[in-house]
C-alpha cells in the first residue's frame, strides 16, 4: 500500500493498493462538519484486514459534499441521499 499526498500542499492523503483495487481517503479536513470528534461519534466500525476502521456516517459524508459543492460531489447526492432513505424505512 502507498500512503501519499493527493495534491500537492493537500490534507487528503490516499491510501491505494492497486493489487486490491483499494483506495481510501484520508482527510485532514472535512468541508460542512465543525469537527472531526463529531464525526468520530456518529462514524460507523467497520472491520478491514484486521482493523478496525472509523467511517463517516453517510449524512456526514453528505454535509460534506454539499458544503465542497464541486461538480463530482454534486453527482453523488442523489445515490448517497437514496441511500439514507433507504436505509431509514
Amino acid at each position: 500500500m502507498v500512503l501519499r499526498p493527493y495534491y500537492p500542499a493537500s490534507s487528503l492523503f490516499r491510501v491505494t493498493d492497486d493489487a486490491l483495487m483499494l483506495q481510501a481517503d484520508v482527510l485532514g479536513t472535512i468541508h460542512g462538519l465543525r469537527s472531526f470528534d463529531g464525526v468520530r461519534k456518529r462514524a460507523s466500525i467497520v472491520e478491514f484486514g484486521g482493523h478496525a476502521l472509523r467511517v463517516a456516517s453517510n449524512e456526514d459524508i453528505v454535509k460534506s459534499k454539499k458544503a465542497a459543492n464541486r461538480p463530482k460531489d454534486r453527482a453523488v447526492l442523489p445515490i448517497l441521499e437514496a441511500v439514507i432513505d433507504a436505509k431509514k424505512r
